[in-house]
């Protein structure tokens, strides 16, 4: 199933896709009425995350690429819920920042309570997963002030729905700027799986329905400019795609 949020009439509403239609979507009791038409719909980000984990450094190549050593265990930073957005929606570049960059990654919607997980059960806990762009201003970052280069405005677009009927094993995660494919690995690559990425990050940290984590992006980050237009593509969820403007 595709779960989705989407705008209509000015409402906020929650959905899931069939075929080319939008129905409603009611949690406990499924899918409802056909609303419309999938292109008569604004799609919105399709959770609205109050907590956002993220994992860095979490793929051989891109370890390789960067000359860092291996981890022992995940890496965890977060980003603010404020730097949500939806397919579509502009990636706003600030006029300071004079290397803003992408970051495609598989990120995993929770679907109910986590608390000190295993890797046992973690899959009993994820509603679905969705693409992500982890946008970061190298700058910032650079100069340590994390939380500003991970969570301004528009630096997380999240989309463009959830699959619920997928794994998360061996999936093809690519990311294009315009035409042009600057990342590509699989999620088989990852360093820490799924599993085991949930259950170190709820250690810690208790998620909650609509909280997301990001799995580590591939290598190929690399700057993006106003007038560019950014795709995230994951093999059986979809592809989010955003321009890029001006601040």
């Amino acid at each position: 199933m595709r779960l989705i949020r989407f705008a209509i009439d000015e409402a906020v509403r929650a959905g899931c896709v069939d075929g080319d239609l939008v129905r409603a979507y009611d949690p406990v009791t499924g899918p409802g009425e056909v609303v419309g038409p999938l292109s008569g719909v604004r799609l919105l980000a399709p959770c609205d995350p109050r907590t956002i984990v993220c994992v860095g450094s979490n793929y051989p190549c891109q370890l390789e690429e960067k000359g860092r050593p291996w981890p022992e265990r995940p890496a965890l930073f977060l980003k603010a819920p404020n730097a949500v957005t939806g397919p579509g929606e502009p990636i706003l570049h600030p006029p300071e920042v004079e290397r803003l960059e992408y970051e495609g990654e598989l990120a995993v919607v929770i679907g109910k309570t986590a608390r000190k997980l295993t890797a046992g059960n973690a899959g009993e806990h994820i509603l679905g997963y969705t693409c992500a762009n982890d946008v970061t201003a190298h700058d910032w970052r650079a100069d340590g002030q994390w939380a500003r280069a991970k969570s301004a405005d528009t630096f997380l677009p999240l989309g463009p729905w959830i699959s619920t009927d997928i794994g998360s094993g061996d999936l093809e995660v690519t990311t294009r700027i315009n035409d042009r494919t600057v990342q590509r690995s699989t999620t088989g690559e990852m360093i820490f799986g799924v599993p085991a990425i949930l259950a170190w990050v709820t250690r810690w940290f208790t998620l909650r329905p609509g909280d997301v984590v990001l799995t580590g992006s591939p290598a190929g980050v690399g700057p993006m400019k106003p007038g560019d237009e950014v795709t995230v593509a994951i093999e059986g969820v979809g592809e989010l795609t955003n321009p890029v403007r001006a601040s």
